[in-house]
């Protein structure tokens, strides 16, 4: 229900309308400071753009300027971090005494020194514009030209005629030698393919079963088991237990732990570990050397000389820091049994912190290659490979036909590995049998490791290369 209109008001608004006008009614803000209007517009849509733009832009210079910083800052860490290695080095060297290589480095340094010079002086006619026309000898002595263009030229013509050829020469040794490692990698992975196509493995004539009560030890033969170790202060018990739980029967099975720790408190602890496993019935034995020779390979060789060692026909080798499963005997001295010329039964490394962080995960990767492809194929097709130094079992009698142990170089792994092969001994690999170890985690042990792999298979071909051509071994042997 709507309002009925208000008469009397419209009346006196029409009167006031008419007395006074509408402009005097509603005065303006200059005759009448108590009332003012107030203007309420909405931004428009350019100033609301506007007004984000600015801020983007600011959060985007800051960005930039952390940014900024932060690079800064790393490269003056970078450098310090440098200087302060290098200032390490210089009083490493300076203090250490004299090294035998010493003429090598001095060799290198002076190499260094004329490379640096060399660029200098190209990067002189560079910046003159010899590059564009270089100059000749004869025109730089038919003409008055100044020092430096002259034995720019005279550089020009040795470099030519003296040092290119032999670089180019030793460049296509290079490409033919990528070349041989190329298709020697590309035969190994189609080695490895067909492998695993025709499902290809090693056969044991007999298998150990796990029946403890109807346990013939006649059917097992003699095995000592030999740790090397030398300050395992963080491994030994790891390892030593590994051993001791084999499940082989004790009186069939001798431990050595070989310690050449020069620590007493490493040594004390050793021997009790030692002590604790002969408490329940192991036989277990500790030799500890004076005398540190020929390092793992003299103390090999010591631990073999042992009269004892004659009672036994098979010798399993760990690294202190590897641990064997418990049946770790019973899946490798049956490939022994009806192949009498077998000499080594090798198996393959499983790591526990291939994930620890990059180099490790990058060891995994070219060990995993070394031991699935290398090791695999050459075991297969060939009957030989390189002992690993650890996680094999060796006969003994190859080991004392083909000279036992030496300490001539630091691979004697692969040494005594190639002249049991030069005697005509066979090696066997076993992929599915795995035993446990580590990785060098830090970046200064696996230089150490990759200085010993590397350098004592070249002192072994020094030693060996003239024995390999005198050998008898057959083309047909390797089939």
């Amino acid at each position: 229900m709507s309002r009925q209109p208000n008469q009397e008001f419209q009346e006196w608004w029409n009167k006031q309308q008419k007395a006074h006008g509408s402009d005097d009614l509603f005065p303006s803000s200059s005759e009448n400071s108590s009332f003012f209007a107030v203007e309420i517009r909405s931004p428009t849509v350019d100033e609301k753009e506007r007004t984000r733009s600015a801020r983007q832009l600011s959060w985007i210079y800051l960005l930039k300027f952390q940014q900024i910083a932060n690079s800064i800052a790393f490269l003056t860490n970078s450098f310090i971090s440098i200087v302060r290695t290098a200032n390490r080095r210089i009083v490493t060297s300076n203090s250490a005494p004299p090294r035998s290589d010493s003429r090598l480095y001095s060799v290198i340094k002076v190499f260094l020194t004329v490379s640096v010079i060399l660029l200098v002086f190209e990067l002189v006619a560079y910046f003159r514009g010899w590059h564009f026309s270089p100059p000749t000898v004869e025109s730089a002595s038919a003409e008055v030209v100044d020092l430096a263009e002259y034995v720019y030229a005279n550089w020009l013509d040795i470099r030519a005629n003296y040092l290119a050829p032999p670089l180019q020469s030793l460049t296509n040794m290079c490409i033919v030698l990528f070349l041989v490692q190329s298709v020697d990698r590309m035969v190994l992975v189609f080695g490895c393919f067909w492998i695993k196509f025709r499902r290809l493995k090693p056969f044991a004539e007999i298998e150990y079963s796990s029946d403890v009560e109807n346990l013939n030890a006649e059917d097992y033969p003699m095995v000592l088991v030999q740790i090397p170790m030398c300050n395992e202060r963080e491994v030994y018990q790891q390892s030593i237990a590994a051993v001791c739980i084999q499940d082989w029967p004790k009186d069939r099975m001798l431990v050595q732990i070989l310690d050449d720790s020069d620590d007493l408190g490493v040594q004390g602890l050793i021997k009790a570990e030692v002590q604790k496993w002969q408490q329940r019935g192991v036989h277990i034995v500790y030799r500890h050397r004076l005398i540190r020779t020929g390092y793992k390979a003299g103390n090999l060789k010591s631990a073999m000389s042992c009269d004892y060692v004659k009672n036994y026909e098979f010798v399993a080798i760990f690294d202190a820091d590897f641990q064997p499963t418990p049946d770790f005997l019973k899946n490798t001295v049956p490939y022994f049994k009806g192949h009498d010329d077998v000499a080594l039964v090798q198996t393959r490394w499983a790591f526990v912190n291939k994930d620890e962080n990059l180099l490790t995960r990058l060891q995994n990767i070219n060990l995993a290659f070394h031991f699935e492809v290398e090791q695999q194929v050459n075991g297969w097709f060939i009957n030989f490979f390189g002992f690993n130094g650890t996680a094999g079992v060796w006969r003994i009698k190859a080991l004392e036909e083909c000279g036992g142990w030496l300490d001539r170089t630091t691979v004697e792994d692969m040494d005594i590995a190639v002249r049991a092969h030069l005697c005509g001994w066979k090696f066997i690999y076993v992929n599915d049998v795995k035993c446990l170890c580590e990785l060098p985690e830090s970046y200064e042990a696996y230089k150490k490791q990759q200085h010993r792999w590397h350098s004592g298979p070249m002192q072994l071909f020094r030693l060996c290369f003239s024995d390999i051509l005198r050998s008898k071994v057959r083309m047909g042997y390797l089939s």
